[in-house]
């Protein structure tokens, strides 16, 4: 009797015979949710390849060949900070050599530097400038909205928005709601770092805590505010404190469903006080993008970020769980401030070149996922979801 040939996901069962995450990949063949001690098997596996092959598994099933980017630009309206964090070379105090802070009008003539019709979004992230007061922030906005009409602003991380609330006297609720109707339309991912409480008190003693990031990032999703999340690792952290960390942010978006999706941060130690740390190697950065990939089964997007990683491993990174190659990414500074190498910033032309050159096909997005159609030139013209491919944030 003939038998009839075998399916995917029988040949993938098939090829972790043997392997130390062949229970895990039965696990994730038949759809169920991983557990904290799979997370901690998936970091200590000897299987590397066998890793990155579930996480492509797992990617592809989402997004098919697809490698999403978008054309953004960064603005820091300032670097001055009162926290001092240990993972931190990019702050400065007030006085100190090379602290700067835009007036508002100053920040929008930046943005107009680093802009072109193409640019559908800025990301922007600054210190937590310590007189600045409450309407600096929702001017800024309103500004940048009424010369930038149609670029989508993501601004102000969960520590600035607690930071913004308390300069203004406010309930973090109304804050976000202040910067909602200014402009701020959705929010990036930073200040995360790792939640561990025992983490942060070495690397980010004075920032707010990993309970407290998640509490705000709540109740902007509550707003109808979507935002980012970031892991940072590669420092003091251990593989529990990860799988933890990656385990806070699920458990959060069973309840929300609001974060779009991950971003890995790899931590780079030149120019800071944990500067006797090594540097991650390859192997780490594939392998959190993969890890993230699996445990974070309701998060849409895993992101690779190349300005950290470089182009070669985020190349890499669309095989090991990553869909997302973050954006052009115009004027990065924060963590070139760190010791990064990479380029401060690619062309749309550069950046779907380097996806194709990866075996992936480029689907140039909007902060929403939504593909953008560029018309004659480079302006994007109305956009579309694309077919078959899971753009649902």
């Amino acid at each position: 009797m003939n038998r009839p040939p075998p399916d995917a996901s029988d040949r993938l069962a098939a090829a972790f015979r043997g392997s130390d995450l062949g229970p895990i990949a039965q696990k994730i063949l038949s759809g169920e949710r991983l557990s904290f001690e799979d997370g901690v098997r998936l970091f200590e596996s000897r299987d590397f390849l066998g890793l990155g092959r579930l996480a492509n598994h797992v990617r592809e099933r989402r997004h098919g060949n697809a490698a999403f980017y978008n054309v953004n630009r960064y603005l820091n309206p300032t670097n001055l900070c009162w926290v001092d964090c240990a993972l931190c070379a990019w702050a400065k105090k007030v006085n100190e050599p090379g602290g700067y802070e835009l007036a508002i009008d100053e920040c929008v003539e930046e943005a107009g530097r680093g802009y072109s019709e193409a640019v559908t979004e800025f990301h922007i992230v600054g210190g937590l400038h310590p007189t600045w007061p409450y309407e600096y922030y929702t001017g800024l906005l309103r500004a940048l909205k009424d010369r930038f009409p149609g670029v989508h602003l993501k601004a102000f991380t969960m520590v600035e928005l607690d930071w913004i609330a308390h300069v203004g006297r406010r309930q973090v609720a109304d804050a976000i709601r202040d910067l909602r109707e200014a402009g701020m339309d959705s929010c990036p991912g930073g200040g995360a770092e790792i939640f561990e409480r025992r983490v942060r008190d070495v690397i980010c003693r004075n920032k707010i805590s990993g309970e407290r990031w998640l509490e705000i990032a709540r109740e902007c999703h509550a707003q109808g505010v979507r935002t980012n999340a970031t892991m940072l690792y590669g420092h003091v952290e251990t593989i529990e404190d990860r799988v933890d960390h990656l385990l806070r942010l699920r458990e959060l978006q069973d309840e929300t469903s609001g974060f779009t999706g991950l971003i890995p941060l790899a931590f780079h130690p030149e120019n800071t006080p944990l500067s006797y740390l090594p540097a991650t190697s390859g192997q780490l950065d594939l392998r959190v993008i993969a890890v993230s990939r699996l445990l974070l089964d309701n998060f849409p997007h895993v992101k690779a970020y190349w300005i950290q990683i470089g182009t070669k491993l985020a190349q890499v990174a669309l095989f090991f769980g990553a869909d997302d190659l973050v954006g052009t990414v115009v004027d990065e500074t924060i963590t070139h401030a760190a010791g990064a190498t990479t380029a401060s910033g690619m062309s749309r032309t550069e950046f779907e070149s380097l996806i194709r050159e990866s075996g992936r096909e480029p689907f140039e997005r909007d902060a929403e996922y939504r593909r953008v159609v560029r018309g004659p030139g480079s302006s994007p013209v109305p956009r579309e979801p694309s077919p078959g491919v899971s753009v649902s944030v």
